[in-house]
């Protein structure tokens, strides 16, 4: 191995393990990277929204959240849907993210997201440079509509925010919503107006991290599938190994990116993680023989879901449920999730072959993920990404890495520290 490099266990092969391993790849590491799943992005990065956009990062504590909750208490196909259960952990993350629905810690909170998202970005773009890794995505732009006039106005009050930070940023009426997405017109009278960000783009995350793993393995990096990791065996200060169903395997360093399990696993070593399963829905339909299909993505700001087109497919995800770690699909959520695309674009597929999916998104409290050390100087994380995972996968990648090698990152290690405020 190169000078200065070191074996590393990359704990979890979603499309922020992928990239993780991609990122300490290029350092030069010996990376193996363990997976429960037959094979990579399986679980939430599988069928998720498609969206890489800066111009959609916010963090879900925001000071109209708590009202919203209690409005939508009790409704099946509400946006956010809260099951009331006794769940300590949900409790005590519940206390959190309160605490982050003030004005100050809602700006300060997307400020921090707008940044890692316009950042990741592009990181993306690098990566699909220097490997050429092919997979469905275009960069045809994403547009954000709104329902009602107050939301809209809202939100024409961001575009300062949005240009200071160089996201190219378009306020749109209703016409021109539709000149730039034609395929809106039969949902012309379903929005008020949007805001148009170019330079935003969609893509297959399954389809990203099964190419740039197979372009990895090509390289040396290790990929163990079907292996669970079950727990860590630490000396004093430091972690020495990791027990999987296949028997222990050690490294120097170990990055936690296991999504919305991480908390389960790091619990044992005395690491309390505040993240959170939050269950989402997707919808994908083929689109053959039918014309009425999207070619922008689409954000629905009222009805927190998005729109994608991925190749032959179009895919609608959204909604969020705090249910723990059940993964039923609610047929009723489902459909309503396939109504709300079906009356926006009444020609974009065949909706009878609708298939439904859902997934846990690993939300922190504040929607910001942990990327950092622990106590133990050689385990790390990765992980906590919320709904935006695919846009801060190669950004939070570069950062983890910049960090074991000890360079400062672009971005600052403090605002996403496990012991930040």
């Amino acid at each position: 191995m190169p000078d200065g490099s070191r074996t590393v266990l990359v704990l979890g092969a979603g499309v922020i393990g992928v990239a993780t391993a991609y990122a300490l790849h290029r350092e030069g590491h010996a990376v193996t990277v363990i997976e429960a799943e037959p094979g990579p992005a399986m679980m939430t990065s599988y069928a998720n929204g498609g969206h890489v956009s800066a111009c959609n990062a916010s963090s879900w504590a925001s000071p109209a959240m708590p009202w919203k909750l209690l409005k939508w208490l009790g409704r099946e196909d509400a946006p956010l849907l809260l099951r009331p259960r006794w769940d300590p952990m949900l409790f005590r993350w519940g206390l959190r993210f309160l605490r982050n629905c003030t004005a100050e810690r809602f700006a300060a909170n997307t400020d921090t997201l707008l940044r890692m998202c316009r950042y990741s970005g592009g990181m993306l773009r690098e990566v699909r440079e220097a490997t050429g890794v092919a997979y469905e995505w275009h960069d045809n732009g994403i547009l954000n509509l709104f329902r009602n006039q107050e939301d809209f106005d809202k939100a024409a009050g961001k575009l300062e925010k949005f240009r200071e930070l160089g996201i190219r940023v378009e306020l749109c009426d209703r016409d021109r919503a539709i000149d730039v997405e034609p395929a809106l017109a039969p949902a012309r009278d379903i929005y008020v107006g949007g805001i148009y960000s170019a330079g935003d783009e969609a893509g297959d995350a399954h389809g990203f991290a099964r190419a740039l793993a197979a372009w990895l393995a090509d390289r040396g990096v290790v990929f163990r599938y079907g292996t669970a990791v079950t727990g860590f065996r630490s000396e004093g200060d430091r972690i020495a190994g990791v027990e999987t169903a296949a028997g222990p395997l050690t490294a120097d360093d170990y990055v936690i990116t296991l999504g919305a399990r991480s908390p389960l696993l790091l619990k044992p070593l005395g690491i309390h993680l505040p993240v959170y399963p939050t269950k989402g829905y997707s919808v994908t339909v083929p689109v053959a023989g039918h014309n009425g299909a999207p070619r922008v993505s689409i954000t629905d700001d009222t009805e927190k879901v998005v729109f994608a087109r991925l190749g032959d497919r179009l895919r609608v995800a959204g909604t969020v449920e705090l249910a723990g770690y059940n993964l039923d699909v609610s047929l009723r959520r489902a459909e309503k999730t396939r109504d709300v695309l079906r009356a926006v674009f009444p020609d974009g597929g065949d909706y009878a072959k609708a298939q439904y999916w859902t997934g846990l998104r690993p939300m922190t409290p504040d929607t910001v993920p942990y990327i950092g050390p622990t106590r133990f100087p050689n385990l790390f994380l990765n992980t906590g990404h919320g709904p935006l995972g695919w846009t801060m996968s190669n950004g939070s990648a570069r950062m983890i890495a910049d960090i074991m090698a000890g360079r400062r990152p672009e971005m600052d290690p403090a605002l996403f520290a496990l012991d930040r405020p």
